[in-house]
């Protein structure tokens, strides 16, 4: 059975996840590492897990299976998801995928040592309604493609 995984803390997306898990009676986990509130409709969970910086990376990690969802922004963990054979979508919509992952862990650390080198400063840019808009259809269709049990 399909399931939707959140890497929860840091998500601006989490009503549009709920929208789209009720239309297709997929149960999601909204793993955090402090309390939440979900809504009292659909099958969702609130996992709070203690410990360190990756406790709900961890988490996730442990309990995903093939051909679930995972929604994050963290690039290890969407390696460690693709690994397992899960579906993997950023919070901009998109997907992360055995053959984009290693790019995106390279572009990680570059952006990393630039920014411990002083050359670069600041984040990534506003999340906007074309970003949810994005996400939104991306998701649908990965789910959609996970429950046919298709690539």
């Amino acid at each position: 059975m399909v399931q939707i995984y959140i890497d929860a803390d840091a998500c601006p997306v989490k009503e549009e996840i709920y929208r789209v898990a009720l239309r297709h009676g997929v149960k999601v986990h909204l793993v955090a590492n402090t309390r939440m509130r979900i809504p009292a409709q659909g099958q969702v969970e609130l996992v709070v897990v203690d410990g360190g910086f990756d406790a709900a990376d961890d988490w996730i990690a442990e309990q995903v299976e093939a051909q679930d969802v995972v929604i994050t922004a963290d690039i290890p963990l969407a390696a460690r998801c693709l690994e397992k054979g899960a579906r993997v979508l950023g919070l901009k919509g998109r997907a992360f995928t055995e053959d984009s992952i290693g790019e995106a862990l390279a572009s990680r650390e570059l952006s990393s040592q630039l920014r411990e080198m002083g050359v670069i400063s600041g984040g990534p840019a506003p999340f906007g309604k074309k970003d949810r808009s994005r996400f939104l259809h991306s998701l649908d269709e990965m789910l959609r493609k996970a429950l046919r049990g298709r690539p």
